[in-house]
C-alpha cells in the first residue's frame, strides 16, 4: 500500500469533527502555498503582465474603478 493509499484509508475512518478539522487545515495549508507561488512569481516578474494590462486597461478608459 502506498503512502497516500494509508493516508486515504486513515481518512476514510475520522468522525465527521476529525474530518472538519483535517479539512480546514488541509485548506489552510493551501492556501499558504498558493500564496507563496504568487509571491515567488511576482518577484521572478512573471506577473509582471497583469500590471502591464491594467495600465493598458486604464489608459484605453476600460478599467472601472471600485
Amino acid at each position: 500500500m502506498t503512502k497516500i493509499e494509508q493516508v486515504i484509508s486513515s481518512i476514510e475512518l475520522l468522525s465527521e469533527q476529525e474530518f472538519a478539522k483535517l479539512r480546514d487545515w488541509i485548506i489552510e495549508r493551501d492556501l499558504e502555498r498558493w500564496d507563496r507561488q504568487i509571491e515567488r512569481d511576482s518577484e521572478a516578474g512573471r506577473l509582471d503582465f497583469l500590471i502591464k494590462e491594467a495600465f493598458d486597461e486604464r489608459e484605453n478608459g476600460k478599467l472601472k474603478e471600485i
